[in-house]
């Protein structure tokens, strides 16, 4: 963690980026928990829940949360939720630490739904996902609760195949991964480096639909060498999602945040090289999670997960020049509204985040929807009237 001044030079990359294109003030991590938790939303609009692989809710062997002090302690979690408490019941207002939360969401003038089926123990935190890299069930894992079998949550991935509109994605040190996964004792660094695949940030590595079916996998799951590659040759799905690596991703204690920058340069570079595909192209740029705890924005409460504390969020586009602040309410969710209202897509199922309409904001507070619960779709970031994004439409304030 760190404070980072951007009128004293730091984060360069960024704030240059952010003073040419658009940014976001008031864009948000999805779930008040970890990194798991907040792709899972980025890619279903919705959080999954343990199941018996095929859909039907059953209950975790552990890893179920329980955040009441131990005896004698007034800061110690009997099972912590940051570490080992990664599911939870929340439609039972008897499991512990449940009905403060839905009391809250009763209490709040708009009586937001905790959007908590029954007998759904569902995933708050990091668990692994039910596949390895490879595509075969991690049947060990779900075993001791630390991986959750696959789900039938529908994903992003599906909706897009549905309307046969390509995608990928593309996650650093895959391939690698994989390779280490048949080869767990090379000594190759090559190999070793897979070690760096983030499992749990690919959402479709949860997914019976994508990662489950080897044609489905091979077509659309790559590595972040295939994304610059399908760039070069300007052969880039319409839809891509992109993670670096864990040395690369700017994540405290493996990673430092000049090197995230220096991955969105190169992408960056890339796509400027391809003056063509860099005319219809909308980069998003964003974190999974911030840990600002402290964070003095305005934080809106939409179901039991969510929403939690403001990320940026920047986007690099011919239609978002002129380093504008957008003040519109958003989150990982939105991204999904953007893709849905760009190709025509229906919210994913009938309970994701992605039927939520676009925030009514007052002219007096700008950052706080008036029909809450409410997310953007992020289309008033952009000027598709004026190619270089000039007198933008929406709720701006000049930088």
């Amino acid at each position: 963690m760190a404070f980072y001044n951007v009128q004293s030079g730091d984060v360069p990359v960024l704030k240059q980026l952010a003073d040419e294109y658009s940014m976001s003030d008031n864009f948000h991590q999805s779930v008040m928990g970890g990194t798991g938790a907040n792709h899972v939303m980025l890619g279903t609009g919705d959080a999954i829940f343990w199941s018996d692989g095929q859909g039907n809710p059953t209950v975790p062997p552990s890893h179920i949360a329980n955040p009441n002090p131990l005896p004698g302690t007034d800061d110690v979690y009997t099972v912590d939720l940051n570490f080992d408490g990664n599911f939870t019941n929340c439609a039972d207002p008897t499991q512990p630490g449940i009905k403060p939360i839905t009391d809250y969401l009763e209490s709040l003038p708009y009586h937001p739904s905790p959007n908590c089926q029954p007998n759904h123990y569902y995933m708050v935190n990091n668990d692994s996902p039910g596949f390895l890299p490879d595509g075969t069930v991690d049947t060990a894992g779900i075993a001791k609760g630390g991986s959750v079998p696959p789900t039938n949550v529908k994903t992003i991935g599906e909706a897009l195949n549905e309307k046969n509109i390509s995608w990928a994605y593309y996650g650093g040190a895959y391939a690698a991964a994989v390779a280490l996964q048949h080869d767990p004792t090379s000594t190759n660094p090559g190999v070793q480096v897979g070690a760096a695949y983030c499992n749990i940030c690919n959402f479709e590595s949860y997914a019976t639909a994508i990662m489950g079916d080897p044609a489905q996998r091979a077509a659309h799951v790559k590595d972040t060498n295939d994304f610059f590659a399908a760039i070069d040759s300007e052969d880039l799905p319409a839809v891509s999602f992109v993670k670096p690596d864990g040395l690369l991703d700017g994540h405290p204690a493996s990673s430092k945040f000049d090197l995230f920058e220096g991955m969105v340069k190169k992408i960056a570079d890339h796509l400027s090289a391809k003056p063509d595909l860099m005319a219809e192209t909308a980069f998003i740029i964003t974190l999974d999670e911030g840990g600002g705890f402290y964070d003095s924005g305005y934080i809106q409460p939409l179901d039991f997960f969510g929403d939690g504390p403001r990320i940026p969020l920047i986007i690099v586009s011919a239609f978002t020049k002129g380093g504008h602040v957008n003040h519109t309410y958003t989150d990982h969710v939105s991204i999904l509204k953007f893709i849905e209202r760009n190709w025509n897509l229906k919210p994913l199922t009938g309970r994701s985040r992605d039927n939520l309409p676009n925030p009514i904001s007052h002219k007096d507070n700008v950052y706080v929807p008036q029909n809450s619960p409410a997310i953007g779709d992020l289309f008033d970031m952009f000027d598709f009237d004026h190619g270089n994004g000039q007198g933008q439409s929406g709720q701006h304030g000049e930088k």
